[in-house]
């Protein structure tokens, strides 16, 4: 019985501790607002300013799994480099220690009445600001209550010969006390609680620091495994970052394993001079190992990056997000010059579009997944494009700009709306196709020919206005106008057939409906298509 109260005294009090974290964590993120993704896309611009961002991201939401696999997410969008990614990842196992230092302050008596506070603040007030203050203050409060009754639940295992045995084992060899802790962690997910639970075991008296310390550094491997299980299935560059995370912690922990003997004796006497309680001790030495490993390896972040580029090879097929020809001194130098610019970005959005037609076609065709990935990128990049682009040229309209540099405003302004929209309309064919996949629909043989040709013919309309934009060319603005016309009929007639297909009960209505919505999609692809071309012509 003693046993069954023992584990269930421990995972209760795990559960509330892990739970508290994620309370808390959430409560702060809402707090600070919606911003942290974009807080990462802003300022990350210099490797410095990236480590700097990962610090303040990771204190916010309290994982630095959580902000790695935010990370990963961007690097996979295309929001961010590698080189970038590897500096907020640096910052990210710096911003992690804070929650040990709040833990180091060993305010566990007051565990409960913190809980009532956070309660009390997310039931009785009605303002959300208040209630997400409530939920940072419950988080908190759960958080030390689920360390309380986790210490509580270990307290017996001082009086155990076998847990003895192999404190003092992991004091003899630091690597059992490294693998110890990297299995702990990669079980429960939390390096936060599996240095909370190290913090109880050394304040109890359970574990020695020499026995410690090379737990922690354990930890600090086992997290990783958060952001490798978050690259599964994404792109080549958040594959690289996954591994990044794992190199940084792995060559950290084999750094201060060469130098354990000198950073023990420095934690004793930064102890026993700063007078550190137990708990706070391993925070400070958390903090300590979290931040001289980023200082040793910062000045590699260009190394690190090639090496995972040659452990993890292929082609990175990451969408870029950002402008690459837009520029404020273009506009200084000369509205004429930055129109020009902002055509060659118009004309790289145009080329997306075109890809991401192509990705929904192939999704359609193959069902495969690769193509499925890629399209929300694509249509996330269009939407950024658009607003990027639109800011660009309204800047431009307040200088004065000649009658042909008007009409080629106009065109682009006019496209860039028909690219986003486009985007959209890529995008209902994924989900389309995906509520194919889902409903297990099959379409008819004929009707899988007739859509194919529509795609084809669709994408070649698409491609051949893009063409007259580029080359301001007249006639292929005519050919597209002509092409759109076929597609409308086109459209009419896949209708009539499919009509025909279900009064013959060759497709069912499930079936019917999907189709028939891909082609109206379709359709309006080749609509915006046409406006392209009749940019080009000047018509309104």
């Amino acid at each position: 019985m003693e046993l069954q109260t023992i584990i269930f005294t421990f995972i209760g009090g795990l559960g509330i501790f892990l739970y508290g974290i994620k309370l808390m964590g959430d409560g702060l993120q809402k707090v600070a607002g919606d911003g942290l993704r974009d807080l990462l896309d802003r300022f990350t611009s210099n490797p410095f300013m990236a480590v700097l961002t990962g610090i303040v991201v990771t204190a916010l939401i309290q994982t630095s799994s959580g902000t790695t696999v935010l990370t990963i997410g961007l690097v996979s969008a295309g929001f961010m480099t590698l080189r970038q990614a590897i500096g907020v990842i640096m910052g990210a196992n710096i911003g992690t220690t804070t929650t040990a230092f709040i833990i180091g302050i060993n305010i566990s008596e007051l565990a409960l009445p913190i809980l009532a506070l956070g309660a009390f603040l997310i039931f009785f007030f009605k303002n959300h600001k208040v209630n997400h203050f409530g939920q940072v203050f419950f988080g908190f409060g759960s958080l030390f209550f689920g360390l309380n009754l986790m210490g509580d639940g270990m307290k017996p295992l001082r009086d155990v010969p076998a847990f003895t045995d192999l404190t003092l084992s992991m004091s003899d060899s630091p690597l059992l006390g490294v693998l110890i802790g990297v299995i702990f962690t990669v079980i429960i997910q939390s390096s936060s609680a599996a240095i909370g639970l190290l913090q109880t075991l050394f304040d109890q008296g359970a574990i020695s620091l020499h026995a410690a310390l090379p737990v922690l550094f354990g930890d600090n491997i086992g997290t990783t495994i958060t952001a490798v299980l978050a690259s599964i299935g994404a792109s080549i560059a958040a594959k690289r970052a996954a591994l990044v995370h794992v190199m940084f912690n792995v060559i950290g922990t084999i750094l201060v394993l060469f130098l354990f003997v000198p950073f023990t004796h420095f934690i004793e006497f930064m102890q026993a001079s700063l007078d550190l309680n137990p708990r706070m001790t391993l925070a400070f030495a958390h903090g300590t190992f979290n931040i001289a490993n980023t200082i040793i390896q910062f000045p590699f972040i260009g190394a690190l990056a090639w090496i995972v580029t040659k452990l993890v090879p292929g082609e990175d097929t990451t969408i870029e997000f950002k402008t690459v020809h837009l520029g404020e001194q273009f506009i200084r130098q000369s509205p004429s010059v930055a129109l020009g610019q902002g055509k060659k970005e118009v004309l790289r959005m145009a080329e997306l579009a075109e890809k991401g037609v192509r990705e929904a076609c192939l999704y359609y065709k193959t069902h495969g997944k690769k193509h499925r990935e890629l399209i929300p990128q694509i249509e996330d990049a269009l939407n950024n494009l658009d607003k990027k682009i639109t800011e660009y040229l309204v800047q431009i309209s307040y200088h004065t700009l000649t009658d042909h540099d008007l009409k080629t405003h106009h065109a682009l302004m006019n496209t860039v709306i028909n690219l986003e929209r486009i985007g959209d309309h890529m995008e209902n064919i994924m989900e389309l196709v995906d509520s194919q996949i889902n409903s297990k629909v099959k379409f008819s043989d004929s009707a899988m020919a007739d859509l194919d040709e529509m795609f084809d013919f669709t994408i070649s309309t698409l491609n051949q206005a893009i063409k007259a934009l580029e080359t301001n060319d007249i006639e292929h603005a005519k050919a597209v106008q002509i092409k759109e016309r076929h597609i409308d009929e086109m459209e009419r007639e896949l209708r009539k057939k499919h009509i025909l297909r279900l009064n013959q009960n060759e497709c069912t209505g499930t079936a019917g409906i999907v189709y028939v919505d891909i082609v109206s999609n379709l359709e309006r692809i080749g609509d915006h298509a046409v406006n392209i071309a009749d940019g080009v012509i000047g018509e309104d």
